[in-house]
């Protein structure tokens, strides 16, 4: 297939603003080109492709960053900036739409506008929706394209689809990884870990206060993305508890993610999956994690890791105490049958070849 792949209009690829989608889309172009398919990627001026993705062509457009769905009120209404990103992305689109160039979009964008253009399309588009319900706008746009045709969307996991108004059985297609660039660390320090944009959401305070019960260490990856917030978790324990390590390419942070003892994983929201969480587990790393949103479905409590019920750092700082109960070879093992590159790309396939059938 010929398949142009829509990027978040957050941000260039390889600035860390994008989130999972950038770790999706990565893993989705590499491979998708490995099993023959020519790709090219639509995305923000600034962009850079993984090196096992570089043989993607790359389009880039410039114009500002979209306000993230994410943190918008519920009953807020659509905004697009005049000269956003957004509609320079599906200009581009509505250009190729009708030319033969393309066999099929796939947008990996939480936006209301691509979702609204696809019933009027020539170009058949594909949804991998990457959130989980969060505005009234988006949801009443996803279930439109649902009852119009629910092939053209697939999501990350059960409990996120589940936040949807859907017309039958969702396409569930995981998610990704190159299971190559992460060790297996059978060694670990006495430390602990949390990976993630630093946004309220994402409830890093929780992780602190487990972390500063037990008197440990808490490495913290990421971008900052809310400094004042930031700034009042570091606050909220004692000095030298985080251990703040920045945005690391893949090759830097399964190094040091790997020497971790666990990683905490503490949403707020329902995840549509847990990219960290499979990051970690593909280290060899336990996850003691929420049991909220996608990463309930990736924990196998117990045996890969334990999941504590939301929003009680309590219960997390016990599960810590049991991590070494947990054989960090099985981690490994559960990425390589339900979470490598090839098997996502397998399923990407699948489902967007089912939605040409009539």
């Amino acid at each position: 297939m010929r398949l142009l792949v829509v990027s978040t209009p957050l941000g260039p690829l390889g600035s860390g603003r994008g989130g999972g989608v950038e770790i999706t889309l990565n893993s989705l172009v590499a491979g998708l080109l490995e099993r023959g398919h020519s790709i090219t990627v639509l995305a923000a001026e600034g962009s850079t492709l993984a090196p096992k993705g570089q043989a993607a062509q790359l389009w880039m457009r410039s114009g500002r960053p979209q306000l993230s769905s994410q943190h918008a009120d519920r009953e807020a209404d659509v905004l697009m900036p005049a000269d956003g990103l957004l509609p320079q992305f599906w200009r581009v689109v509505l250009e190729q739409a009708g030319r033969g160039v393309f066999d099929a979009v796939v947008n990996l964008a939480y936006d209301w506008l691509p979702f609204w253009l696809t019933p009027t399309l020539d170009l058949p588009v594909f949804h991998l929706v990457s959130m989980g319900s969060v505005n009234a706008a988006m949801d009443a746009v996803i279930a439109e394209v649902a009852s119009w045709d629910q092939r053209r969307l697939a999501f990350h996991s059960a409990i996120q689809a589940a936040d949807f108004a859907l017309t039958g059985p969702p396409v569930v297609v995981g998610n990704g990884f190159d299971l190559q660039a992460y060790g297996l660390c059978l060694d670990p320090e006495p430390l602990l870990g949390w990976v993630g944009r630093v946004a309220p959401e994402k409830g890093l305070e929780d992780a602190a206060a487990a972390a500063s019960r037990l008197g440990r260490r808490l490495a913290v990856w990421g971008w900052v993305e809310d400094p004042a917030y930031a700034a009042a978790v570091e606050a909220s324990v004692p000095v030298g508890t985080l251990d703040w390590r920045g945005f690391l390419p893949t090759d830097q942070l399964q190094q040091q993610l790997g020497r971790c003892q666990a990683l905490l994983n503490t949403p707020k929201w329902n995840e549509a999956y847990g990219n960290v969480v499979v990051e970690a587990l593909a280290c060899g790393v336990p996850v003691v994690a929420y049991r909220r949103g996608g990463p309930s479905e990736l924990v196998q409590h117990g045996s890969t890791g334990w999941l504590v019920e939301p929003d009680d750092a309590q219960a997390l700082a016990e599960a810590v105490t049991r991590v070494d109960q947990i054989d960090r070879r099985r981690c490994r093992a559960w990425v390589e049958q339900e979470a490598s590159r090839a098997v996502f790309a397998e399923r990407l396939e699948r489902w967007i070849a089912q939605g040409f059938q009539n």
